[in-house]
């Protein structure tokens, strides 16, 4: 019995999981967690929050739309590239600072003179061309339109990201575009000037010895600033929606980190390429510059996609694939958007718009942007402006008399019907037989009117998620 109870213990000993098999499962599950399960986590903790954030940032910089569209703006950049050398040398000419402008290019570009000594003639060549003939001003204006339209380009992939689908007027984006244009190569001029300036006036005539560490810190920290200020401001101005500036200081100041990390990386690189000008020549120089552009391009996205992330964090409660689900999920998601649009209209209620419907009901905000698509082409609902400039849902038909089984049958036949030529005859048996069972169905839904469907409250949703995230942490902890 002794020997018995003796193997049972050392059974017991050696059944127990040991603490890489035990550190594995928790980082297994960890990881599960962060991937897929902190979607279906209804706790608005801090924790997760953060792992919703950091889970929606990294999903979205590996997107296909996102490297698709820096590769577009890596090519919009190089077709502006001269243009814009162009503007930045002739407002540099104005403050008497070429030479200052031609020397950071060639710090920047330390391998590559020969190449810089070209451009700047392609520069001149070009400042030269818009500057003369007839109409001096024509040359400005396609300088100013190329530029003009890098600027559209990256509106567009900012309001993509933002899901705004109302562009600046052709007034408004005139208007800020020539502003842009002017305003940022001032600064970096300025800027420049002033580290200059400081650099050599402050630090020769300071009667303050010990200051000068100081100083030195200082310098080092404006390129940082600015860069941060470039970014932080991008992502506030340029989405033409409501960005909160606290999200756009935050992602400014990890992707100006980042940005400037990649800035070392290609400085470094250059030293590389230069082995290489043997076999290319100065086309060695243009494989990496191209790769530093998208990878910065894909940055600038990434912060996009980061505030973006911050801001909406809680409007993400499905991350899979909105393919994958099923009709009748859309039809439910479909008939409650409807009733919040529809009930709302009838008791005198202000418009919401399809993110604060998802926000305020619990739904994803994906498939609500989709349906609410489908809502407006079928003429269901349509879109009405508010005082900050959001536009909101309001019903576009008789909402009194509009039943279920209406609405459903509209929204049903959104789309192609005709895709497959002579199908009412080829198949007319089978459709003989199911179509009047369809429109029975929806007659059974006409006893249903959307304004009197029972619609909770935002206050009532809102305990019932409070409740399953109680749950939730109570299970957890029995699990413990």
């Amino acid at each position: 019995m002794k020997v018995d109870e003796k193997n049972k213990d050392k059974q017991g000993k050696t059944g127990k999981p040991g603490f890489i098999e035990r550190l594995t499962a928790k980082v297994t599950d960890w990881v599960r967690y962060a991937v897929t399960g902190v979607w279906n986590d209804p706790r608005r903790t801090a924790k997760v929050r953060v792992v919703k954030i950091g889970n929606l940032a990294v999903r979205s910089f590996f997107d296909r739309d996102l490297q698709l569209r820096s590769m577009s703006l890596t090519y919009s950049t190089v077709l502006s590239i001269v243009p814009a050398f162009a503007l930045l040398v002739a407002i540099g000419r104005g403050f008497g600072l070429s030479d200052l402008l031609q020397e950071q290019l060639y710090n920047f570009f330390p391998s590559q003179h020969q190449v810089i000594s070209t451009g700047l003639q392609f520069v001149d060549s070009y400042l030269s061309s818009a500057t003369q003939g007839l109409f001096v001003g024509v040359g400005i204006v396609v300088l100013l339109w190329t530029i003009s339209s890098l600027l559209s380009y990256i509106e567009d992939a900012f309001n993509t990201i933002w899901h705004v689908k109302q562009q600046r007027s052709f007034f408004q984006k005139i208007t800020d575009y020539i502003a842009i244009c002017l305003i940022i190569p001032i600064l970096m001029i300025c800027s420049s000037g002033v580290s200059i300036f400081m650099s050599t006036v402050i630090q020769d005539n300071i009667h303050l010895p010990f200051l000068t560490p100081m100083i030195n810190n200082l310098l080092e920290l404006v390129p940082l600033v600015l860069t941060w200020l470039a970014f932080t401001l991008s992502y506030f101005l340029i989405p033409n929606t409501k960005v909160q500036f606290k999200y756009a200081a935050i992602s400014g100041t990890i992707i100006a980190i980042g940005f400037l990390v990649l800035q070392e990386l290609f400085l470094s690189g250059q030293i590389y390429v230069s082995k290489y000008n043997a076999i290319y020549g100065s086309f060695a120089f243009l494989p990496l510059l191209l790769v530093w552009l998208q990878l910065s391009w894909l940055m600038l996205l990434a912060g996009c996609v980061l505030t973006f992330s911050m801001q909406n964090v809680y409007t993400f409660n499905l991350m899979g694939d909105a393919d994958k689900i099923s009709i009748n999920s859309w039809h439910r998601v479909a008939l409650i958007e409807m009733s919040v649009v529809a009930q709302r209209f009838v008791n005198r209620e202000p418009p919401l718009s399809h993110t604060e419907i998802a926000v305020r009901y619990n739904l994803p905000v994906r498939i609500v942007e989709r349906v609410t698509e489908i809502l407006i082409a079928s003429r269901l609902v349509y879109e009405v402006k508010r005082e900050d400039d959001e536009p909101g849902l309001s019903p576009a038909v008789e909402i009194r008399d509009l039943t279920a089984g209406e609405f459903l049958k509209t929204f049903d036949a959104y789309g192609e019907m005709d895709f497959i030529p002579d199908m009412d005859d080829l198949y007319s048996g089978m459709l003989d037989e199911i179509v009047p069972l369809g429109e029975k169905a929806y007659a059974e839904f006409n006893t249903l009117h959307i304004i009197s469907l029972p619609l909770p409250t935002p206050e009532e949703i809102e305990t019932k998620t409070d409740i399953l995230a109680e749950n939730m942490i109570k299970d957890s902890e029995k699990r413990k």
